[in-house]
């Protein structure tokens, strides 16, 4: 079981960027695949990106596409999200999660060891 550990949010103007970091425990994390997610008051836990375990393919949903970049540092045991240009819309909480396979996958249900989350709030 992988243990995780996000941080890196806050409040921020629209236009605006922030950079969450995941810092995980345990030495299979650099075999798992990445996946970032975020949940909305009232709404459903959404996929945001993912990054594979080996070669830095990256997964990211539309919403997020050329504004957000995932990253992993190896050495760090780490993942990351970079957010710019970020709007009232990406206010959520964001989480970080590993999925046992190598591949950046974007179903929620691929996932398995979750971190306890970070806000994001965007204001107009």
């Amino acid at each position: 079981q992988v243990r995780l550990v996000e941080s890196g949010g806050g409040l921020v103007q629209a236009g605006g960027s922030l950079r969450l970091s995941c810092a995980a425990s345990g030495r299979t994390f650099n075999m798992y695949a990445v996946g970032w997610f975020r949940q909305a008051p009232g709404k459903e836990r959404e996929f945001v990106a993912a990054i594979s375990a080996t070669d830095g393919s990256t997964t990211y949903a539309d919403s997020v596409r050329g504004r957000f970049t995932i990253s992993r540092d190896y050495t760090e045991n780490s993942a990351y999200l970079q957010m710019n240009s970020l709007q009232p819309e990406d206010t959520a909480v964001y989480s970080c999660a590993t999925r046992p396979g190598i591949r950046p996958l974007d179903q929620i249900s691929e996932y398995e060891s979750w971190g306890q989350g970070t806000q994001v709030t965007v204001s107009s």
